[in-house]
């Protein structure tokens, strides 16, 4: 945490102390507060795809305000790195100035958003109150979860708390309309490649129904969720959460699509594209087949032990019971040996054909997950994919090549 943002923190709690003379955010009375939802865009580094948001706590008599959010993290902290690849990501609270901290996202062409709040001075004071004391050193840090527990889920939660349960109740009630998954490779689709591996290391966590509560991880989806939540107005009635919306700076960077992109096609035509290429080599080029099956083996190989990794050694439960592990596993290393082998026309082993025949019974067991009912996972892309490319193989192995004088 930059050491301003230490200060602000410090600044905050003391105000917190001083008289009513001096009024501020800190020890504003609830009738002189607003409050609002600060939603931002998503920005163009990878880790900035989902967007951000804050509460924004208002003083109109002093004219502070002062934005909440729960999206700092540190590179420079201890095993930063070593900690993010075992699941233990260790995220804080932090306040900014809003007008500064609403500028920079701003500057940096993502949307800013404004969504005022209707809250009685009870419910403002409270959420103002339990905010001070979530910025507490000794309570700012919080064990982050990409899907379940983010910096939108907490400003989500901060609200439905001061409102009674009023926005948990009726968004549970709501089905949601993307899963997991659909919403990462939506989001992450302007990166190609990072998306991919996304997708590839995603489990049948990433493709269960999501109601419209557990949705509102991502900060655009509780934007919007919020413009239909009715709370109490204290009369026996309901009036709306939202009481106005603002758009501060409009968004500058490329949108992200309305829906997930289809991988299905490309991803099966560059399978069979492969496939195709090593039968053509298994019979003019040799070399060429052993370099290509190689390639191919050596990649499911390494995909199947970073698979078995996210399951057995790190909390990425997104990322448990991987049915690609039935596509790309450690038994791919085995093959090797057997592919330069073909080269020379030698037929495998009782031992490699009996292993051929497991790796296209475990294909078989993944096409048939797909016909059980409950949550599947929806790996259907990377299915198309490895099946023309393992066929090939089982069969060239079997194959005696011709080799021309």
């Amino acid at each position: 945490m930059h050491s301003i943002h230490r200060l602000l923190l410090t600044v905050l709690l003391l105000m917190a102390c001083i008289s009513t003379a001096n009024a501020s955010v800190a020890n504003a009375p609830g009738e002189n507060l607003q409050v609002s939802l600060i939603s931002y865009g998503p920005g163009e580094t990878y880790w900035e795809r989902f967007g951000h948001d804050a509460i924004e706590v208002r003083d109109t008599v002093s004219g502070e305000s002062v934005d909440f959010n729960y999206g700092v993290f540190d590179f420079n902290e201890s095993n930063f790195f070593i900690n993010f690849a075992r699941g233990h990501m260790h995220y804080l609270m932090d306040a900014e100035y809003s007008a500064p901290e609403q500028a920079s996202y701003a500057q940096d062409g993502r949307s800013v958003t404004r969504q005022r709040l209707t809250l009685s001075a009870t419910q403002t004071a409270a959420l103002r109150d339990f905010l001070l004391w979530n910025l507490r050193p000794e309570n700012a840090g919080y064990p982050y979860d990409y899907y379940a527990d983010n910096c939108t889920t907490r400003v989500r939660d901060a609200l439905d708390k001061v409102i009674g349960g009023a926005l948990k109740k009726q968004l549970t009630a709501q089905p949601g309309g993307m899963t997991y998954r659909q919403q990462t490779a939506r989001l992450m689709s302007a990166q190609p490649w990072l998306m991919l591996v996304l997708d590839l290391g995603l489990g049948p966590y990433a493709d269960q129904p999501l109601n419209a509560w557990q949705e509102s991880f991502l900060p655009i989806v509780l934007q919007q969720q919020l413009r239909n939540i009715r709370i109490d107005d204290g009369h026996g009635g309901s009036q709306p959460l939202v009481q106005s919306e603002q758009l501060v700076s409009p968004n500058r960077l490329d949108v992200p699509p309305v829906n997930p992109p289809d991988l299905r096609l490309p991803l099966a035509l560059s399978g069979l594209l492969l496939a195709v290429f090593i039968l053509l080599a298994r019979r003019w080029w040799p070399t060429g087949y052993a370099l290509l099956s190689s390639l191919y083996l050596v990649a499911a190989g390494i995909v199947g032990l970073l698979l078995l990794v996210l399951w057995t050694l790190t909390t990425h439960h997104s990322a448990w019971a991987n049915a690609n592990l039935f596509l790309f596993n450690p038994l791919a290393f085995v093959l090797l040996p057997s592919i330069w082998r073909a080269r020379r026309g030698v037929v495998p082993s009782r031992f490699i054909d009996a292993l051929l025949l497991l790796q296209l019974l475990a294909i078989l067991i993944a096409l048939s997950l797909h016909l059980l009912p409950g949550i599947v996972q929806q790996n259907q892309t990377w299915l198309l994919f490895a099946l023309p490319c393992w066929l090939v193989l089982a069969w060239s192995l079997r194959q005696k090549i011709h080799l021309r004088s």
